[in-house]
């Protein structure tokens, strides 16, 4: 394993797009319980009451679902401009610099092979609590709210692409993400791969494409203090008619306790308690799953359900 650049800090924030924005709004706050920080004529911002910045979800209109673009913060203006070095001396797509949003400054934009927008940025807006919101503990960001599901911060999101070897080299090369799990298939290829900038496990996966789509959003996730947060997040759904797709249960892969469903506009959506899994070790050997092992099912057995393969954002058009 190469050593770690780490000149990004975090994953940032997600842009999810929906054709059903006012109903995906609701859900986002009143069920699965984000804060709304500020709306613009197309987009709503939204953050868990622990995260830092304005906001680590951008919920815009749109005449589709999936994702709009990936942010990451750098951990400094001289980290910003060494990934921006790498980016433009790579073979993969530049869009270039942007202007930033109600959330941040300029960011600089480029692309994976499968058509995903990324972006990097160092000047962001922290989020500051007004009198309604003011912790009662200095250290949080924001007074824990006990709203709806109530996720505390945003946690990780899986892409999917019908190449996850190439998907890989893309993130090493542009973001110096680590690989801490990955799946290996009998057939040679990458079924799965698992990145962090930081020391956390995972903040982003990518999983292959069975849908036969491109450029898909697999889920964002959301990270809670305890699993009991997430049984409880389930009644919660059920009592809002919320479609729940799979778990609770354990991942065997980073060991997370899990919760999908959908949003309504199709948009896949997980509660996860990430735990205290860190990658401390200096030189971790990323740890391969093999095919056998995945047939084996979730942590205690739990088969993973044909829809979890095959459903993302946006929709594979019928022929």
């Amino acid at each position: 394993m190469t050593d770690p650049c780490f000149d990004l800090a975090h994953l940032a924030h997600v842009e999810v797009l929906t054709n059903r924005f006012d109903e995906s709004l609701d859900f986002f706050t009143r069920v699965y319980g984000l804060t709304l920080s500020g709306q613009d004529e197309t987009s709503a911002y939204l953050r868990a009451w622990d995260d830092y910045e304005f906001h680590s979800l951008k919920l815009t209109r749109s005449d589709t679902t999936g994702i709009g673009h990936v942010a990451y913060r750098a951990t400094s203006p001289e980290a910003l401009q060494r990934r921006v070095a790498a980016i433009e001396a790579s073979k993969y797509k530049v869009i270039g610099w942007v202007d930033g949003d109600l959330g941040h400054g300029k960011a600089f934009r480029f692309e994976d092979p499968f058509g995903h927008v990324f972006e990097i940025y160092w000047d962001t807006v922290k989020y500051q609590p007004g009198a309604s919101d003011a912790p009662a503990l200095k250290n949080n960001a924001s007074k824990f709210h006990a709203s709806g599901a109530c996720p505390r911060r945003l946690d990780h999101l899986n892409l999917l692409s019908e190449d996850v070897t190439a998907f890989r080299d893309f993130m090493t090369t542009c973001l110096g993400s680590r690989i801490t799990e990955y799946i290996q298939l009998d057939n040679g290829r990458l079924g799965g791969c698992w990145f962090t900038v930081n020391n956390k496990t995972y903040d982003l996966a990518c999983t292959e494409e069975h849908g036969g789509g491109n450029g898909r959003l697999h889920h964002v996730t959301y990270a809670t203090d305890q699993r009991e947060d997430i049984l409880r997040a389930a009644d919660i759904f059920l009592e809002n008619g919320v479609f729940i797709e799979t778990g609770p249960h354990k991942h065997a892969i980073q060991g997370t306790f899990f919760l999908y469903v959908w949003e309504p506009a199709g948009n896949r959506v997980e509660l996860a308690n990430a735990g205290a899994r860190l990658i401390l070790d200096p030189d971790w050997a990323p740890v391969c799953w093999t095919e056998a092992d995945r047939k084996k099912g979730q942590a205690w057995g739990l088969k993973t359900i044909p829809s979890f393969h095959t459903h993302g954002t946006p929709p594979v058009k019928e022929n």
